[in-house]
């Protein structure tokens, strides 16, 4: 399936800044959400929704009506005509035209393609393609992909439910894309469920963004790391170049710190040795060469510097909880 990118894209590397803000721009330049898949979803009440865990984020906007979102770590939230929310680690959920309702699994619905990547759930299309004007709720619900590793720890520390109406203050181009999309809804023009499908690639991106800035005014762990000037420059060195050699030394030294109270710092900041990280940041990078990229095992253990396959692909195991072959995308395998 065509997948759209919200434009977040990769910039060429420049020098590393030395702001802690900026340290941490760095580390979010190559941040991006390619859509998978959307739905239009018109559910006349009572009706009530399952939506299985899947690797890929979900994003679910109320274009009219009402609706009930609960994961299992949650009470139900109550959404308006408006609401978006982005559960970016895809957990299971259910969203419900009211609590009592029983689910049903949303691939037994009707869905009726409209575009490469689009589809009307629950109604039919009119003459000219798009869907008729919605007699319930409507809903307009997404499948994201993100070019971070499931791993990252950006994306670990994500809260499973993400609301953009609590980051708005935050933000001020949340509030604008949400009345964009209500817009786009209520017109019911001709290529409404395109410009949608782009519009919410553009608000989970301005979420997770938003998110950043509100968790660095508290942070901690991973976030509190990269504000701090000394091992921020570290970490985004890191991440800038995960197939260099880091060293201890090699780190140390970035940081204008000795071996011992640089790995001391370290790991009282990030919650884990300079080594640790490293090696998870490598596999993070050796597995979207494998899987997105369709690299060979042997080409991505060289550019890490590993002696042999096999090393690497107990690095690889340690890491990620697979060897690097199951990881592999079935197509990409088979061309590769």
């Amino acid at each position: 399936m065509h997948d759209h990118s919200s434009g977040l894209a990769p910039l060429p590397r420049e020098p590393l800044p030395s702001r802690p803000s900026d340290l941490l721009s760095q580390i979010l330049l190559g941040l991006r959400l390619d859509g998978v898949e959307y739905g239009r979803c018109v559910m006349r009440p009572p009706w009530a929704v399952a939506f299985p865990a899947t690797p890929e984020a979900r994003f679910h906007f109320v274009a009219r009506g009402t609706a009930w979102l609960r994961t299992p770590g949650s009470e139900w939230l109550a959404l308006h005509a408006g609401d978006a929310v982005l559960l970016p680690r895809g957990v299971f959920h259910v969203l419900a035209s009211s609590p009592q309702e029983p689910a049903v699994d949303i691939d037994s619905l009707t869905r009726t393609p409209v575009a490469d990547n689009i589809y009307l759930v629950g109604e039919a299309p009119a003459a000219g393609g798009e869907p008729l004007g919605p007699t319930g709720d409507v809903m307009f619900c997404g499948t994201m992909r993100f070019n971070l590793d499931p791993l990252h720890p950006l994306l670990a520390m994500m809260p499973d439910v993400m609301r953009a109406n609590e980051l708005a203050l935050r933000d001020p181009s949340v509030p604008a894309l949400l009345e964009a999309m209500e817009r786009e809804v209520a017109l019911e023009r001709i290529g409404a469920c395109g410009m949608l499908a782009r519009l919410a690639d553009v608000l989970a991106a301005s979420i997770i963004r938003a998110w950043v800035e509100c968790a660095c005014s508290d942070a901690s762990g991973w976030i509190a790391a990269m504000q701090c000037p000394r091992i921020g420059k570290v970490i985004a060195a890191i991440h800038a170049a995960p197939e260099r050699d880091w060293s201890v030394p090699a780190l140390a030294g970035l940081m204008g710190a000795s071996r011992s109270s640089f790995a001391e710092a370290f790991t009282r900041t990030v919650g884990e040795s300079p080594a640790k990280y490293v090696a998870r940041v490598r596999m993070f990078q050796a597995r979207r060469w494998i899987e997105r990229e369709g690299m060979r095992v042997a080409v991505a253990a060289t550019r890490l510097g590993y002696d042999s396959e096999a090393s690497f692909s107990r690095a690889f195991k340690r890491v990620v909880g697979l060897p690097p072959a199951a990881v592999r995308h079935p197509r990409r395998a088979t061309t590769a």
